[in-house]
């Protein structure tokens, strides 16, 4: 196998480790609440804050650390965050840290995604990016299952420290395989920002975060929504989880292939979807089968936007902005996880409003709006076209 070959397993690694620590306390948070004797809405915050801090200390911290380098530091900071989470016998202690990963999760994957984009031949970059993602997924498919499976038979705890080990595994296979030198423009604070008045970007920018309200909006209250909701038995929860979590590792490679085909042109469509199916969930969940049908269709399509929108922004900024590179291959991560944040928020507000039957109303409106953002992204990508 080539060195390629083992570096792109190694940033898949890396998307796998951190989708393990982001999306752990999805499966776990009714065990956290019983042990911490907090509610669940509560233990459900903490997802909200997580991304919140990632979001805000992600675009700073990548731009402070602007050099390839400084991934080691992060992995170290990393590491502390995530094993005092499995020590953590107090809902402080396990806010405090949550906080402590989200401050530099988000510039570690940035900093995978620019090294990817140096390392990829350019006809592979976006088969590579979809399988960064693709990381993520396969966290949920596997490391979201097998944690919520460690938690109940032992102790959340235990899923936490397993994600430590995987970490330690992982800082190896980066040091061994990663160049040492990676030639990289520099420039101020003031010129990287710069990017960020474009707007084929900024425009690009909401839609991200609106597409992660969309998914978050329904998806941070999944276990009581199958469980609950749907009727299933807590028994079940791991083989239904694993069923999403398939669905979601074969909308990446779907993402990858519309990153290659102009797939920013086909988004339309697929909100348009989205907001269909939405809409109708509440009406779905009367049915085991129908419910479930009905989610494992949204896992597949609610989220296509990310491989086409990271070349997108990683094409931008290569061909006008040189400087802004590092900080364009975060933008995706960053707002996805503001995303995260208000669809998240909204989630525990719609809880209390209308109850989880009619929880997915809100997200239907954040694809709305998705929807809108798509059409207008392609209007200005045409515009500019035109313009040059």
């Amino acid at each position: 196998m080539n060195k390629y070959r083992w570096q792109a397993i190694v940033f898949v690694l890396v998307a796998f480790m951190l989708g393990c620590n982001e999306f752990i306390v999805v499966g776990v948070l009714s065990d956290i609440a019983r042990e911490l004797h907090v509610s669940v809405a509560t233990v459900g915050y903490l997802v909200t804050i997580f991304a919140t801090v990632y979001a805000i200390s992600t675009p700073f911290i990548t731009i402070l650390t602007n050099r390839f380098s400084r991934y080691k530091t992060l992995m170290v900071i990393f590491l502390i965050g995530n094993t005092l989470s499995g020590l953590a016998n107090s809902f402080t202690v396990l806010l405090i840290s949550r906080v402590i990963t989200a401050v530099v999760a988000g510039a570690i994957i940035s900093l995978i995604m620019t090294f990817a984009s140096a390392i990829a031949p350019r006809e592979k970059r976006a088969n590579l990016v979809s399988w960064i993602f693709a990381g993520f997924s396969i966290a949920s498919v596997f490391g979201v299952p097998i944690g919520t499976a460690i938690s109940t038979s032992y102790s959340w705890h235990d899923a936490f420290y397993l994600i430590t080990v995987i970490s330690l595994i992982t800082c190896g296979l980066l040091g061994w395989l990663l160049p040492k030198q990676v030639e990289q423009v520099q420039g101020s604070i003031k010129n990287q920002l710069v990017l960020l008045a474009d707007k084929r970007i900024y425009i690009g920018i909401a839609l991200v975060l609106f597409t992660a309200a969309t998914m978050y909006a329904y998806y941070t209250y999944i276990r009581p929504i199958l469980t609950t909701g749907l009727g299933f038995s807590t028994a079940s929860l791991n083989w239904l989880l694993f069923l999403i979590g398939v669905m979601n590792i074969l909308c990446n490679r779907f993402s990858g292939m519309l990153a290659e085909r102009d797939g920013l042109k086909q988004m339309p469509k697929f909100y348009v979807a989205d907001i269909a199916l939405l809409l109708i969930l509440p009406w779905g969940m009367s049915s085991k089968l129908g419910g479930m049908a009905i989610l494992l269709v949204l896992t597949l399509i609610v989220t296509l936007i990310n491989s086409p929108i990271q070349i997108h922004f990683l094409n931008i900024a290569e061909r006008e902005y040189p400087q802004s590179t590092v900080l364009a291959s975060s933008l995706n991560s960053i707002f996805f996880n503001f995303g995260i944040s208000l669809g998240s928020a909204t989630a525990s507000g719609m809880l209390g409003v209308v109850g989880l039957q009619h929880i997915s109303w809100g997200a239907a409106g954040f694809a709305a709006v998705s929807l809108v953002l798509s059409v207008v992204l392609n209007r200005a990508i045409r515009q500019a076209a035109t313009a040059n």
